[in-house]
């Protein structure tokens, strides 16, 4: 493994012990691996400890009957804290990883990983990024149990621009619902006036119509 595209991507790893940075690296295993590729899925073991190099994956719970509720992304330069929380627990994988788009991985063994925690500036970079993701999660949590599915539709067709590219099932995964009620609602967005829907898109007519929407309490 290259440790100067290592510690470029990951730089709290220049601050380690130059003999474990040495191991560490020696230690890693490279994968290259497909879009829409599950890195990891619920009850699985954990591998060990990646460090994505490029590409992204996308984390998410799956329910029973297949409805999928993202969770965050996981790009370049960061870390999976549901990864890092099954290393710490000894315990199974809880949600789902898929990549999106080709995505290389550098996978650390769970040895080196449980001495890497005995360094201070090491444990302190995985517990920051514990207090980040929580903050995202709460931020999902709040969203789903106190805003109508209408005004998170809304928000999320502004958050991508004048013209959405994409399917009403990939609009409903986003949304942790079902594309048969992400599609009765942008019917309706349609004949308010508010979008015009396309084969796979969404083109925004009145981003303040939706900007009212989004806002309704």
């Amino acid at each position: 493994m290259n440790t100067e595209e290592l510690v470029a991507l990951y730089p709290v790893l220049a601050k380690l012990p130059e003999g474990l940075l040495r191991r560490i690296c020696d230690a890693l295993q490279t994968l290259d691996i497909p879009s829409g590729t599950a890195v990891f899925d619920e009850h699985q073991p954990c591998r060990g400890f990646p460090f994505v190099l490029a590409g992204a994956i996308r984390v998410a719970k799956i329910s029973a009957g297949g409805r999928e509720l993202p969770l965050y992304r996981v790009v370049a330069g960061e870390n999976c804290i549901i990864t890092s929380s099954c290393l710490l627990g000894h315990a199974d994988y809880n949600a789902r990883g898929v990549t999106e788009g080709p995505t290389t991985l550098a996978l650390l063994p769970r040895d080196l990983f449980d001495e890497m925690l005995g360094e201070p500036v090491f444990r302190d970079f995985v517990f920051a990024l514990f207090a980040e993701r929580m903050a995202e999660l709460m931020q999902l949590i709040e969203e789903v149990a106190f805003r109508k599915l209408d005004q998170r539709l809304a928000a999320l067709l502004l958050g991508k621009g004048r013209v959405v590219h994409a399917t009403h099932q990939q609009l409903a995964d986003e949304l942790g619902s079902v594309r048969e009620m992400v599609s009765r609602l942008l019917k309706g967005f349609a004949e308010q006036g508010l979008v015009r829907l396309g084969r796979e898109q969404v083109e925004v007519l009145d981003p303040a119509g939706l900007r009212k929407m989004a806002s309704v309490t």
